[in-house]
Formats: C-alpha cells, structure tokens, sequence
C-alpha cells in the first residue's frame, strides 16, 4: 500500500509540474467519470481531429461569444492567402464599427471616427484583446458588409461538415448589442451559437491551414498603429499564458469568450512534449469575478488528456518503416527505392493500465500495396504512399477527419534508364506476360 502511495503522489508532482498550476486530487480528476463544470466541452488532438474526450459536445445551442473572431481571423488568413488582402492593407473604420466602439458592453479598442488601419493590426485587435469594432470592419472589408460575411462564414463551416451552427454577425455580440445593425431575419437579441464539436472543428482547421496565427496568439501583449496617433499596446485576454496565475507551459492560443460581464468560454490549445492538443470549453457554470473560471476547467480537461492520451513511435524522421521499407522503381537505374518519413510519425493512442502505450485500437494502413511500383524517374523526396493511422473507439473523429495521413518519401533520386535499356525491358516484359 506504501509503494501504491508514493507512485500516486509521484505522479501528482508530474502533473503539477507540466501544467504549472498547483495538482491536487479534488482539481484534477483522473477517472473515466470526469466532467467538466461547463455546459460543454471537448479535446482534439490538433494533428489528426481524433477526439480524446467529449461532453454534451453536439450541442449546437451553446452560446460562443466571441470564440466567434476565430472563424472572422480564419476568413483573413485565407483572403491574404488568396492575395484578396495583404497586411498592409488599409482597412477603413464605418461608422457601425465607430459607433460600436462606444458601446461600453462591447469589448473595444478606441478606434478614430473615418480612421484607417491595417490588417494586420485589426487582426491583432481581433485575437488578443477581442475587440468587436475590428471584427466588423475587417468582415466589412472582405465581404463589402456584415451579413455577406456572415454567409461565408456559414459556408465554411458548412465546408468543413458542420451543418448546424448559426451565426449571425462576425464579433460574437448578441444582436441587442449592435444597434439595430442585424442579420436579415435574425431575432433582436439573438447570438452566435455552435456545438463544442463545431468551434474544436474550426480551431482544428484554423491551426492546420494557417498555424502562424500562434505566433499571435501566444503573446500576452501586441503594440497597436506604431508610429502613429492612435498607437497603444493590446493585451491578451488569455489567462493561461505566462505571468497569469492561471497560466500552463505550452499554451500559446486561442481565444476567450464571454457570454455575460465574465469570461466562460474559452478555445485553448497547448503542446505538451510534441503533443498538441485543441481544448474547447463553453458556458462555464458559475463563472468567477475574476474571469479565472473557464482557465481552470481547461487546465484540469488538459490534465485529463494528458493523463490518458499519449503519443506512440511509429518511425522518426528520415527512417524506414519495417512494414514498408521500399518500392519498386520500373525503368530505373535502380530496380527500388527505400521509402522514408519526412517527419517523426507519432500516433497518438490511448495509455494502457501499465503506462505504455496501447496500440491495440491503433490501425495502421498504406496508399499502395507493397507489390506495387512507381516508373522513373524518381526524385529524392517525392511522396510515393501515404501512411494512415486510426484509433477506433466510441469518440471518433472530427468531421471528414477519419485518419491521421502522413506522406512516406523517396529517400534518394532514382534516374530514369536509358532508351535502349527502357525498351529492352518492355520487350521482356511483353514476352513473359504475353506469350
């Protein structure tokens, strides 16, 4: 019983010291009856959309504030990527976007009646200290109005197999907020709403398509229009980044919600040990004065995955897996190549009862069959097969998320033969088969 004592409390002091806050058996449950104090809530592993925990997580009735700027920041990336935008695009500030800054319900920055400023700065606004008047006049901007861009917005998701969300604006506002400036056919005080499956979705692709966003995101401070009037320092609303009390190494994003005077949304991730996970936690109960709630329930979801998710070694990088070592190359120089990983490939699967991995739920599958050939020539790292890898159980997937893939490459060139020698092998080919 001592023995069973002392590994307990080691693995306490683990915890403690990964997450940063202060572990206790009352803060950070470890059995299969875990719950999160929030009307909903889920865990992605942010390479593959596989989910490692699940709570009322098909709710699309959940209320998401402003965890909303995470879709408005995703159709900015994506028109700067389709070089609609740049960042040094001037974005005018309307006056629905002025008159919102002067709401004092509204999360804002002091932005100038017929000011003009970049994307890239609003876009800081957005994420860090969530401000509603950047929202708009980046959405503005894009779509030529609000409601044009929110119907893209709905496309999106809808893109991404998320059918039940209803969005009404680009800031996450209730529409009583907005000064009579509402969706066609939205109620008076109707509000953003989505399922935590859907906003995991959206955090799940946001970070895959555009992952630069958390070299934002991680930051607890951005300065805002240097070198001009209006310039000032924008402050992350994020508590689990460093100097917070609720902070956790390996946080860096994502973005805070509030649905009444306090914060208790948040959409969070953080990479423990080349483990990335994607957290989303909706409508905290009882949300705390000092905004702490919703950082506290992540923390303790983030220590639930941890304690029961872990990463297995497949194959590192620029190595051979022994199921699949080599292909072979038709009209080569060589008659196969050896396939490698251009990457660690590190699965993730659930913990066994011992601390190992346990792989028995992990499938793993290839693009081709291994009697299969690739002609010449062949160039060092051309992707040849594509490596699947799925762990079956009750949670599943993201949407149009079944597998993690990962590209197996060539790990030298292989030149083409030349003409003579080409043909030769075609002859004896055509003679074996054929005659």
């Amino acid at each position: 019983m001592k023995k069973i004592a002392i590994i307990f409390c080691s693995f306490l002091i683990s915890l403690s010291v990964l997450s940063g806050f202060s572990v206790s058996a009352a803060t950070t449950p470890t059995t299969n009856d875990f719950t999160v104090a929030a009307k909903s809530a889920i865990a992605i592993d942010a390479s593959s959309g596989k989910i490692l925990y699940a709570q009322n997580a098909d709710d699309a009735s959940t209320r998401i504030a402003s965890i909303t700027k995470l879709l408005t920041a995703y159709l900015v990336y994506k028109n700067v990527a389709e070089n609609k935008l740049t960042w040094n695009t001037k974005v005018p500030i309307s006056d629905y976007a002025y008159e919102l800054t002067q709401n004092s319900n509204a999360s804002n920055i002091p932005l100038a009646q017929n000011g003009q400023y970049t994307v890239k700065d609003l876009l800081n606004a957005l994420l860090l200290p969530s401000a509603n008047s950047a929202a708009v006049a980046l959405a503005e901007k894009i779509a030529g109005s609000e409601p044009k861009f929110v119907d893209m917005m709905t496309k999106q998701m809808k893109d991404w197999g998320i059918t039940d969300s209803h969005l009404v604006n680009a800031s996450g506002l209730p529409n009583d907020d907005l000064n009579g400036h509402i969706y066609p056919g939205s109620g008076a005080s109707a509000t953003n709403t989505m399922s935590a499956k859907a906003v995991g979705t959206l955090s799940y692709h946001l970070i895959q398509d555009f992952p630069e966003i958390l070299q934002i995101t991680k930051k607890t401070e951005i300065p805002f229009d240097t070198g001009n009037e209006a310039k000032m320092t924008l402050t992350n609303t994020n508590q689990m980044l460093s100097g917070f009390s609720t902070s956790r190494t390996g946080v860096d994003g994502l973005k805070t919600g509030s649905t009444s005077f306090q914060i208790d949304c948040f959409a969070g991730t953080t990479n423990q040990n080349g483990f990335r996970i994607i957290t989303v936690v909706l409508e905290a109960t009882d949300p705390a004065a000092d905004n702490s709630t919703p950082f506290t329930l992540t923390n303790q979801l983030m220590n639930y995955v941890y304690g029961h998710w872990r990463t297995t070694s497949l194959v590192q990088k620029n190595q051979s897996l022994d199921d699949f070592k080599e292909i072979t190359v038709t009209d080569g120089k060589e008659k196969s190549v050896q396939l490698v990983a251009p990457q660690n490939i590190t699965p993730v699967v659930p913990y066994a009862t011992d601390g190992s991995a346990d792989t028995k739920s992990l499938t793993v599958k290839f693009s081709k069959e291994k009697t299969a050939s690739v002609e010449a020539t062949v160039t060092k790292n051309q992707k040849l097969v594509t490596l699947s890898t799925t762990v079956k159980d009750s949670l599943g997937y993201l949407p149009n998320c079944t597998a993690e893939q990962i590209p197996l490459v060539a790990k030298k060139t292989v030149p083409r033969s030349s003409a003579p020698k080409v043909f030769w092998n075609h002859f004896v080919n055509f003679v074996n088969e054929k005659l």
